[in-house]
């Protein structure tokens, strides 16, 4: 038996055992965790600043730095947050009784092992061994290199609040490689593995998608808009705008693309402009939209076609002016992502319109983008954003790590 097998057979033995926990074993895995993590703050912390002084000799972009950059004190809130939440396992989403007197629930479920691929972002080791933990399932994490040594110290934590909780350390575990064959023969595993979810790159959700041989939930990459309607109150949309874009230009719920209806454009690109170049934000515009900036005095450039669609992660937005909603509407359509996409606006029926024909996993009235975020949602926190649509679409939380199934109690009934 392989490495990767064997490493998986291990996580299959484990959903056994975190099926039947209680939901006490699993709060107390996780106030472990967090006690852990409060206390090693400072190790913790050390061990990410040579990850980050790494990543910075070998080039990483500023866009990959900040992802790498760990705030302990936020994840032991986060996990402080998950272990208070509902235990999402063996709850009865529906029930009834049918005319044979057969009692009919709806039960939810763990998913089972969940193999998770990420770049970057060591934060969501801790998150997703917490979700995982409480939902009652086992996780195989399968971090980036540029994260290794901080990945490895929050792991270790992880085993040890497990352990100390009476649960087994293989309900977590990480991949001991980044080599992508030891990854794609996990992908192979049907059978042993019942969904993957990569967070990355391209690169790596193509990879993901070739080798696959297991169910995959897309996270995929933020190509995320902010429409300035015709009724956008001035103040407000420069708030929406500039946070969307500039509070951390470097996540996939950043805002890439401002679009701006005609009637309000020559007000609303000098007001947003001006604070957007305040804000250090480069501007690509199309003709209409250039012309407005330039006559308001703001700094911006003429865009190409490829400055739309395109996921800048970076102190960059493409603009343009659209004629009417509808045109909004079949702009988003043309090049968003499916993930992030928000109107700012005065009026109920366009706001009605957006959200109902808007395809994306989470749809913002008079909101930034950057709300699509577990934390944020209430949700504790997140293990990703699918833009799939089967089972889970958007942020996925404790309940989106579950499934249903039939449980069907009788007291002798045969089918005739």
């Amino acid at each position: 038996m392989t490495a990767m097998r064997t490493l998986a057979t291990a996580s299959r033995a484990a959903t056994r055992i975190m099926a039947r926990a209680t939901t006490a074993q699993k709060r107390a895995a996780l106030s472990n965790l967090a006690a852990q993590l409060a206390d090693q703050a400072e190790a913790l912390a050390a061990e990410n600043r040579a990850d980050l002084e790494a990543a910075k000799k070998a080039g990483l972009s500023a866009a990959l730095l900040d992802r790498l950059r760990l705030d302990v004190s936020a994840l032991v809130r986060a996990v402080r947050e998950i272990a208070a939440l509902p235990d999402p396992v063996g709850q009865v989403t529906e029930s009834w009784r049918r005319p044979n007197g057969l009692d009919v629930q709806r039960v939810r479920t763990p998913l089972g092992v969940i193999l998770l691929v990420y770049e970057a972002r060591p934060g969501v080791t801790v998150d997703a061994a917490a979700l995982c933990i409480l939902s009652g399932n086992a996780a195989i994490l399968r971090g980036g290199s540029e994260a290794a040594r901080t990945n490895a110290a929050l792991a270790a934590r992880v085993a040890d609040a497990l352990v100390a909780a009476g649960l087994p350390r293989e309900a977590v575990q990480t991949v001991p490689t980044t080599d992508r064959a030891a990854l794609a023969e996990l992908l192979a595993l049907d059978g042993l593995i019942d969904l993957a979810i990569p967070r990355g790159g391209e690169g790596l959700l193509a990879f993901v998608a070739e080798h696959a041989r297991v169910p995959v939930l897309k996270h995929a990459r933020g190509v995320c808009h902010v429409f300035l309607d015709a009724s956008a109150d001035p103040e407000m949309s420069t708030r929406i705008v500039v946070n969307a874009k500039a509070q951390r230009p470097g996540v996939c719920n950043a805002a890439e693309c401002l679009l701006v209806h005609e009637v309000a454009a020559p007000a609303l690109l000098a007001h947003v402009g001006r604070a957007l170049a305040d804000a250090k934000v480069e501007l690509r515009a199309e003709p209409r939209a250039l012309a407005l900036l330039r006559q308001a005095d703001v700094p911006a450039i003429a865009a190409t076609e490829t400055d739309f669609g395109r996921e800048f992660l970076a102190l960059t937005l493409a603009v343009k002016v659209v004629t009417s909603l509808d045109d909004a509407l079949a702009h988003i359509e043309r090049y968003g992502s499916l993930h992030s996409e928000a109107i700012v606006t005065n009026d109920l029926a366009n706001a009605r319109r957006f959200t109902r024909e808007i395809d994306a996993s989470c749809v913002l009235v008079n909101a930034s983008t950057r709300f699509n975020d577990g934390g944020e949602l209430g949700l504790g926190a997140e293990i990703g954003i699918s833009t799939s649509k089967l089972h889970a679409y958007g942020a996925m939380g404790l309940r989106e790590l579950t499934t249903t199934r039939f449980v069907v109690t009788g007291d002798g009934q045969v089918r005739i």
